[in-house]
């Protein structure tokens, strides 16, 4: 394997190992194609059926295989959602707008 290949490797296996689970999508699983975000954090996800779930509840979903290209990731004791890594930016969630006004600015 060619040094850039294993480099390409690493950059992909880094974030996967930063997930403790990575659900298997059902064939009419959605998209996430917004966060809703309150004081700057995100608190939910607006999916591609026009649906807005919390946290929580797009954790679940995600379980449950409702919603694809995404890992499950905690930070203490909250669970959340992440991108699963691919080449793709634009399909990462932090590339994607905010659907949930900030008003706490």
């Amino acid at each position: 394997m060619s040094d850039n290949n294993q480099t390409k490797n690493l950059r992909s296996a880094l974030p996967m190992a930063a997930l403790d689970e990575i659900p298997e999508p059902r064939s009419d699983a959605k998209n996430i194609v917004g966060l809703v975000k309150q004081r700057g954090k995100i608190t939910g996800y607006q999916l591609s059926d026009g649906q807005t779930v919390s946290k929580e509840e797009g954790v679940a979903l995600a379980e449950s295989g409702e919603i694809r290209g995404v890992g499950i990731a905690h930070r203490g004791d909250t669970r959340y959602l992440k991108s699963l890594p691919d080449s793709e930016e634009g399909n990462n969630l932090s590339s994607l707008p905010s659907v949930g006004v900030d008003r706490a600015r």
